[in-house]
């Protein structure tokens, strides 16, 4: 990468949220999102990046969108509507992961399955009560598990 672009990205840390506001506006011709000083900061130093060095090749590109639409997605990689689970808010687990926890000496296997996850022959709804009936005292299911780190984040 060259000492310019590095430069530039580095200097983005510097720049308050309305300045990076209006740097997405120069490099995008959009508004910016509304979303955290983070989440513009990465896509910035991303879009800079592209700019300087050409981005993803054609092939690239078109590899990415046969892969989507073979999944179904659409070009951002979410579910039609239809194929959502609302309440989970595409946050959930793909089906077939497994969670493995030790609890008490024993250990535990969690698999996602279709609308739920499966237990020891048993489907569940969340992994809260799951959590539950192995502690016998309420948990937050993705915490238990491994899911959320420090403050709750994924």
């Amino acid at each position: 990468m060259s000492q310019s672009t590095l430069a530039e990205i580095a200097a983005l840390q510097q720049l308050s949220f309305r300045e990076l506001q209006a740097r997405w506006r120069e490099l995008t011709g959009t508004d910016p999102p509304r979303y955290n000083r983070s989440f513009l900061t990465r896509r910035l130093a991303y879009r800079m990046q592209g700019l300087a060095f050409g981005g993803l090749s054609q092939r690239a590109r078109g590899k990415m969108a046969a892969l989507l639409a073979q999944a179904g997605c659409d070009e951002l990689g979410r579910l039609p509507a239809e194929r959502r689970n609302r309440r989970d808010n595409g946050s959930r687990p793909i089906v077939g992961t497994r969670f493995l926890r030790d609890w008490n000496g024993e250990q535990h296997e969690v698999t996602v399955v279709q609308r739920g996850f499966a237990y020891r022959g048993r489907r569940y709804r969340s992994l809260s009560a799951i959590a539950r009936a192995i502690t016998g005292t309420r948990w937050n299911g993705p915490a238990f598990f491994g899911m959320r780190g420090a403050k709750g984040q994924r």
